[in-house]
């Protein structure tokens, strides 16, 4: 009988464990592998960050996320932010797909997706809003309008009498694909009066630069969602933590990027400059400022082969093509030569800037040749030599690895006037026929026709030896998976830059 009453007293006891409510820390569920089903289980809807103690970005991320879940609470709102210690809880980490951090899921019912949305606080309120509720508010009264804008800094309004109007169909087609801002719908005589309506129209409201834009286009998805995303920065947009995935994960793929010092007299006057003149080409390019002086922002620098001393100065770059370069002629950054080097640019005037090194003295004295953009040509389609060259990346482990290899290779070859071994830093020279992804590549230049053949065999001694002196018809077929190192790998991601 003792026995029996302990049993059941254990199992009570079990009971009232498992019902305790899931630990907190600021309003953030504490999950762990032991308590995780029971969160996705018992909450609808469900954000789960995994996460890494030491991960800078998961780091970035705490306080704003810590805001949103308070913004949720707020709201009375039944959706729940969690955070996973991935590197505590590799069970989940491993159920889940985790291979980097932070690692971002949605549940909803039990059921995964990756969230896509921002890092910023209103970012995740809105992202999670959208997901779980209608496209658009459907706005009743003025002060449900006015408090719907005082409280996002961008909002967006459909004005329509007859919600079966193309342009309305359109408008919440769009309200339900972008999930970064809060969107209304309105019927109302009161908000038509309002905001000076005497017809149907989208409104964009924000908290800068003009407060309130019209949307003039025709009745499409894809206009209305230009203007939107489009509007939906400042002219000039200052690059900072919050800013960067916006700027870099966004639908505008040309971007002028003014490099300024911002405790400087020239950052004020520059922004100011090039604020003056981007609205007519705020649909093709994003006006982007960077604060040179901050250190975490140098390696944006040397990615566009730029020094402090160049500053205050101005790129272009054209996400989608390689992440192409132009320079304008002139540093003189005012109103006027800004404009002219936006318009060139889009009118295709402009030549892609190429980075190069300067061609070092010495660069011919080692049994592994060095190259540089300048000298590339010259050496490469030198039609009497097999010219094999490797580029790589300074921060890429797989090509620390391959240095003693590739070493003697040139070691083996040096007295072969027939064949030339060389390397190039493929981070700081660029070439306009030829565009590297990952780290190391290798390729053969042959000599008399100047074919260029890559290789793809192991990276041993005897495989790149036999690859040469086969001119390159030994290798050049995969022969096993080579595993390689893309720029993102340990260079900053578009939204790190």
């Amino acid at each position: 009988m003792k026995i029996f009453l302990s049993a059941v007293l254990f199992s009570v006891a079990l009971s009232y464990i498992s019902c305790e409510d899931i630990a907190t820390d600021e309003g953030v569920l504490v999950l762990k592998n032991n308590n995780f089903e029971k969160a996705i289980t018992d909450n609808e809807f469900i954000l789960v960050e995994f996460y890494a103690p030491w991960c800078g970005h998961c780091k970035a991320l705490a306080p704003e996320y810590v805001k949103a879940a308070k913004a949720l609470a707020d709201k009375e709102s039944a959706i729940k932010l969690g955070k996973v210690d991935a590197t505590e809880e590799s069970e989940l980490a491993e159920k889940y797909g985790v291979r980097g951090y932070p690692t971002i899921k949605f549940f909803r019912k039990g059921a995964a997706v990756d969230y896509n949305g921002g890092r910023q606080a209103d970012d995740i309120v809105n992202w999670l809003l959208k997901k779980t509720g209608p496209p658009a508010k459907d706005l009743k009264t003025v002060e449900e309008a006015k408090e719907l804008i005082e409280n996002n800094n961008v909002v967006i309004v459909g004005f329509f009498k007859d919600a079966s109007v193309a342009k309305a169909k359109a408008f919440l087609d769009v309200a339900a694909q972008i999930d970064d801002h809060q969107f209304g719908i309105t019927s109302e005589n009161a908000l038509y009066e309002e905001y000076g309506l005497d017809h149907d129209s989208i409104l964009l409201f924000k908290k800068f630069d003009e407060g309130k834009v019209e949307y003039e286009g025709e009745d499409t998805i894809d206009q209305i969602k230009s203007f939107i995303v489009s509007n939906s920065l400042p002219l000039v947009v200052e690059f900072n933590h919050e800013t960067a995935q916006k700027i870099f994960g966004g639908e505008i793929k040309s971007h002028l990027i003014l490099f300024l010092n911002k405790e400087e007299e020239h950052f004020q006057k520059v922004s100011d400059a090039a604020r003056s003149v981007a609205k007519p080409f705020r649909e093709q390019i994003l006006f982007v400022t960077i604060d040179a002086s901050e250190e975490d922002h140098q390696r944006i620098l040397e990615f566009f082969g730029m020094k402090k001393e160049e500053v205050p100065a101005a790129r272009i770059i054209k996400l989608e093509e390689d992440m192409a370069k132009y320079k304008p002629e002139t540093n003189d950054l005012t109103a006027e030569s800004i404009k002219k080097f936006v318009g060139d640019f889009l009118d295709g005037k402009l030549k892609q800037h190429l980075l190069s090194q300067d061609i070092p003295e010495d660069w011919d004295k080692e049994p592994v040749k060095t190259l540089v953009a300048h000298n590339f040509d010259k050496v490469a389609f030198d039609t009497e030599k097999d010219v094999l060259v490797e580029f790589y990346a300074p921060w890429c482990g797989h090509c620390k690895q391959l240095v003693p290899i590739y070493d003697k290779v040139g070691e083996h070859f040096k007295d072969n006037s027939d064949v030339v071994i060389a390397k190039m830093d493929a981070t700081a020279n660029e070439l306009e026929h030829t565009k590297i992804s990952s780290f190391p590549t290798l390729k053969l230049y042959a000599k008399e026709s100047n074919k260029i053949i890559e290789y793809n065999g192991p990276r041993t001694f005897e495989g790149l030896v036999k690859f040469v002196e086969s001119g390159g018809k030994d290798g050049a077929s995969i022969e096993e998976p080579v595993e390689e190192e893309t720029e993102d790998d340990d260079t900053p991601r578009k939204d790190e830059l």
